[in-house]
């Protein structure tokens, strides 16, 4: 009797499984504004001021009253000098400030006239303008930078889940933030397992053994979990024993948030991880609707979550950023993971529709639309190096040149 396969998991379906299980990490902890970049926000960052605390001038030139001027060509008096922090007198009819970008505006004022609209007429005794001529007719509110107009008092200027960015920094110390509560950064614990492979260095290529391949894998992922901002443990190639891939998985739950590995998780004879997990906690294997990366696994050892990417560089590469990175983002605390997804005009044809749904790899021309590397293995890694972005196409979708597809930048993907 011949038992039937599980229906392939739905790519969303099988995120929607990861980020349920996704718990943001409890600690919090309070670091530098500096040193924030790439965290993530604990709590609400809740302005105690306004920004621009007051009205203050957007250039520089002269502050003045629009009711003192009937047209072009009217001539002020300049009583007063005032520089970004300082403050100014109040104007009287008829009189104008000399007035810097970001000085506050004075009372009496409604309006700043740029100095390239405006002829100094007579200088004072100190070389500063006495009368200034003023060219051009003035509105009220031009060229001030109302107070408040950034940000209000008590409002939110930075939610809580939010990965810190540099302008997110620059909001944060706008508003008096020195120090920041951010949650703390997930602990990774890294591994590849199979005998087959070599560390760059160990082995001159020359003297490969046949079957021996470089560990590729390993490099990518590490990268890729230090640009998420994750602390990783790198507990290198496990040899294909059982006992030494149990010793590790032991090892890497005691002090981790997740275990990540590459490669063994299949069903054969040298592949350990699969017992290896379920022998210290539990294990699904997901067969996913994709390609590349049909082979994933999810489990738990101990209290550490454990995922299980495929061998195939680009296979482990694809499901990575596709499952992996917002299940990370969402253990350190992000809100919104999903990748920005927008239409691009395909430049190629795909004529082979496949049953599963399709990343393929792509690169953006000078002509605004996207070029296909040609040859799309889940072996090549070249393609990622090669690609700049994936196209997400649906199953059982042919491609023709000229079409509209669904288009995911790797910089979205990898930072």
């Amino acid at each position: 009797m011949t038992t039937s396969r599980p229906p392939l998991l739905p790519l969303d379906d099988a995120l929607a499984r990861l980020l349920a299980s996704a718990t943001p990490v409890p600690e919090v902890q309070s670091v530098s504004t500096f040193d924030a970049d790439g965290r993530v926000l604990a709590r609400d960052l809740v302005s105690e001021l306004q920004v621009p605390p007051q009205d203050n001038s957007a250039m520089d030139g002269y502050a003045l009253a629009c009711a003192s001027l009937s047209g072009p060509g009217d001539v002020l008096a300049v009583t007063q000098r005032i520089a970004a922090g300082a403050s100014g007198q109040p104007l009287r009819p008829g009189e104008a400030a000399r007035i810097f970008t970001g000085a506050p505006i004075p009372p009496g004022a409604d309006a700043v006239v740029m100095q390239e609209d405006c002829t100094v007429v007579s200088e004072a005794g100190d070389g500063r303008p006495a009368r200034v001529r003023v060219l051009a007719v003035a509105q009220p509110g031009q060229w001030i930078r109302r107070a408040g107009e950034d940000v209000t008092r008590s409002s939110v200027v930075l939610a809580r889940g939010t990965r810190l960015s540099p302008a997110g920094l620059g909001m944060a110390a706008s508003v008096g933030q020195r120090d920041l509560q951010v949650l703390r950064r997930a602990r990774v614990a890294l591994f590849s397992t199979g005998d087959e492979l070599v560390m760059p260095g160990d082995v001159a290529p020359a003297d490969m053994r046949a079957g021996a391949i470089y560990n590729s894998n390993r490099f990518f992922l590490r990268a890729m979990l230090q640009r998420l901002g994750c602390t990783v443990t790198d507990f290198g190639i496990v040899p294909d024993r059982r006992d030494a891939t149990v010793d590790a998985l032991r090892e890497a739950a005691r002090q981790h948030d997740l275990i990540l590995t590459s490669g063994g998780v299949s069903v054969g004879e040298e592949d350990h991880i699969r017992p290896a997990v379920q022998s210290l906690g539990a294990l699904d294997l997901w067969q996913i609707a994709i390609k590349p990366g049909k082979p994933f696994a999810y489990g738990q050892v101990g209290a550490a979550h454990f995922i299980g990417l495929p061998g195939n560089p680009v296979s482990s590469f694809v499901t990575f950023v596709l499952l992996v990175r917002p299940f990370l983002l969402r253990l350190q605390g992000v809100h919104d993971v999903a990748p920005v997804t927008v239409s691009a005009r395909a430049d190629f044809d795909w004529p082979r529709a496949d049953q599963r749904r399709e990343f393929l790899r792509v690169r953006r021309n000078a002509h605004g639309g996207l070029d296909l590397f040609p040859n799309q293995s889940s072996g090549v890694l070249t393609s990622a190096v090669w690609g700049d972005g994936l196209v997400d196409n649906p199953p059982g979708q042919t491609v023709v040149r000229g079409d509209t597809v669904r288009f995911i930048a790797l910089s979205d993907l990898l930072s």
